[in-house]
């Protein structure tokens, strides 16, 4: 007959080496947390440059305005997706979240191709400028990409690569919503295929380091 103090000694001896775990906080509140760096970031870009400059270009070309709102729906859509599909369990139909802003995202910036017949008035980006942008993106995106992964990292994300990917996107339409804070010029067609380039380089570093970072931390945990 087994002994039931044994058994006690043995689940005391197992228990005295757990330590306790914090319950992480919901998708939602995370997203909040890291929104609120973004909107700190949105209040000292608009301290340095006032909102008329851009509030101007949105009143003469609107699409410029919705394509701001649909980076903006992306970048709180992908983090919340990304958020979510950090906690074990939860459907991978989540990493759709950010589609649909993102098509009113591309779908406005679209009209900038046409730009210098819908408002030929307006100043076009040159080669230049536009590289700017590039660098904005990227320069702002990855210490945004780092926060993310640094506080996805206290979850288990099962899909890692995915996960980044949606960090990427998500640190990317966020830098180009807070360009437009700061984007002297319209959009023309070289502009957005610099825009264009900056999300994939921020999206394509995101999947190929932040992915090698998390599944590092998914293999420690298992």
């Amino acid at each position: 007959m087994a002994d039931p103090r044994a058994h006690d000694r043995l689940i005391a001896a197992l228990g005295a080496e757990l330590a306790p775990v914090r319950r992480l906080r919901p998708p939602w509140l995370r997203t909040l947390g890291w929104l609120a760096v973004v909107a700190a970031i949105a209040v000292i870009l608009l301290d340095r440059y006032g909102s008329a400059p851009m509030l101007a270009r949105w009143a003469g070309a609107p699409d410029l305005g919705w394509a701001g709102l649909g980076a903006g729906l992306t970048a709180i859509a992908a983090a919340w997706a990304a958020f979510a599909l950090a906690v074990p369990g939860r459907r991978t139909t989540w990493a759709w979240l950010p589609l649909a802003p993102a098509l009113l995202w591309i779908g406005a910036s679209g009209l900038g191709c046409l730009r210098e017949w819908v408002a030929p008035a307006t100043h076009v980006a040159s080669a230049h400028e536009a590289g700017d942008c590039v660098f904005f993106i990227i320069g702002f995106s990855l210490p945004l990409s780092a926060l993310l992964i640094a506080l996805l990292r206290r979850a288990c994300p099962l899909r890692p690569v995915l996960t980044a990917v949606l960090v990427g996107l998500a640190s990317a339409a966020a830098s180009a919503s807070l360009l437009e804070i700061c984007h002297a010029f319209d959009a023309a067609a070289t502009d957005l295929l610099m825009h264009a380039l900056a999300v994939a380089v921020v999206v394509a570093l995101n999947a190929a380091l932040g992915g090698r970072l998390l599944s590092a931390h998914v293999r420690r945990a298992a």
